[in-house]
């Protein structure tokens, strides 16, 4: 199985590791830093071997690696990996942005159910199952996200289960969250954000994250 060391170094790009499997275009490697699509965050993009990695996909504690028809990496091969840093950084700063979100949203909006999440590199969002528009509560949602992401604070993320790869993230005094995504040190990474309402549908309700330089 693949050693996933985004979970130990997210900020590691550049990786040097063997080939574990050649199947056609797929393969897998003993070490891995590139994210593969998971609790609706989006994967990596970058190389492996010198090659574009078309898709990565999670395949239940494997990740598999699907490459260019043409790739002439073989099993056992030594490769280098390396992963859009810009991307990822933008994904770990949406990402923390849209569970802290969820985690006063869930206060705020009593009864409330998420019923679907996408953290992108532009943007994020989280859906819920809620009666009315929530807009008149985005100014509050935002100042108190705002003033924890100004505190700074350390985000410690580790196993809670390591044998079924289970995760978590955790501000003191704030949170402890199951997450399995990648994640900053520090709270004040992510910087300005801005929240923005959307109706989705009778009952539904969602609110998109934008990091404020992105806007």
């Amino acid at each position: 199985m693949t050693k996933k060391t985004f979970w130990t170094d997210p900020y590691q790009t550049i990786i040097e590791t063997r080939i574990n499997s050649v199947n056609g275009q797929v393969i897998t490697v003993e070490e891995t830093i590139f994210f593969a699509f998971s609790g609706g965050q989006e994967s990596d993009t970058g190389t492996i071997g010198g090659y574009q990695v078309i898709e990565a996909r999670k395949v239940g504690q494997e990740i598999e690696y699907v490459l260019p028809e043409n790739h002439k990496i073989k099993k056992d091969d030594k490769v280098k990996i390396q992963i859009n840093w810009e991307r990822r950084y933008n994904l770990m700063r949406l990402h923390f942005a849209a569970e802290l979100i969820l985690e006063i949203a869930y206060k705020k909006l009593k009864g409330s159910e998420k019923i679907g999440a996408h953290i992108a590199e532009d943007k994020a969002r989280i859906d819920f199952k809620w009666p009315m528009s929530i807009s008149a509560l985005l100014p509050e949602i935002a100042t108190e996200a705002e003033s924890i992401i100004k505190k700074d604070q350390k985000i410690i993320s580790n196993f809670s289960d390591e044998q079924n790869e289970k995760r978590y993230w955790a501000i003191e005094g704030v949170a402890k969250v199951p997450c399995g995504g990648t994640h900053l040190k520090n709270a004040g990474e992510v910087g300005s954000i801005r929240l923005k309402r959307k109706n989705i549908g009778k009952g539904k309700e969602r609110i998109e994250i934008f990091l404020q330089e992105q806007s």
